[in-house]
Order: structure tokens, then C-alpha cells, then sequence
């Protein structure tokens, strides 16, 4: 069974400019800010977690500390999971402009 991309796959069609390598640089660095992002929501999550077991006056709480502490987990897989997709696509348009690069000045 094949997993469904949800990567975006760009296919450069000349070779990359500085103006096109800034763009890419700028995507690059929101791609960073958002994976701290995630990991910061990730972290407070989780803070919430152990705050609300160590609420004794409140049994009730312990469900809602549970459900934080699995989406604390999940933030962060999905932040590292979406980071290292968009570095793979960015890689991959970065080489292929590079090998086009190099076909055109072989020619």
C-alpha cells in the first residue's frame, strides 16, 4: 500500500538565480522557525500534562492530563514529520537546478 505525499515537489525549469537560492534560503529558515514552533507548543503541552496530575483535589483531571501529554507527543512528531519533508523537497529542487545548471554549461 502506498502512503499518500504530502510533500510538495517542485521541478525547477532553469537554473537557480540568487534571487531563486534567497527564496529558498528564506524557506529554509521558516522551516526552522516552524519546527521550534511546534516543538515550543509541544513542550507547554506537556508542562499542562504534569500540572494536571499533580492536581490531587481534581480526579477528573487525570483525563485531561493524559489527552495533553498524547498531543504534546503528536505536535512534535507531526513538527519533525512536516520539517523533514520540506528539507527532502527543498534538497531535491536545490540538486536538480545544480544538475541543470551543469547540463547548460556542458552545452
Amino acid at each position: 500500500m502506498k502512503l499518500p505525499s504530502f510533500g510538495r515537489h517542485f521541478k525547477p525549469d532553469e537554473k537557480v538565480i540568487l534571487r531563486d537560492y534567497l527564496a529558498i534560503e528564506r524557506t529554509r529558515l521558516a522551516n526552522e522557525r516552524t519546527l521550534l514552533s511546534y516543538i515550543r507548543s509541544s513542550l507547554y503541552l506537556l508542562l499542562g500534562s504534569i500540572a494536571f496530575y499533580q492536581l490531587k483535589d481534581f480526579p477528573n483531571f487525570k483525563y485531561l492530563a493524559g489527552a495533553s501529554l498524547v498531543f504534546s507527543g503528536l505536535f512534535l512528531i507531526i513538527g519533525v514529520y512536516r520539517f523533514t519533508t520540506l528539507k527532502r523537497s527543498l534538497k531535491k529542487l536545490y540538486y536538480m537546478s545544480e544538475a541543470l545548471e551543469s547540463l547548460d554549461d556542458k552545452a
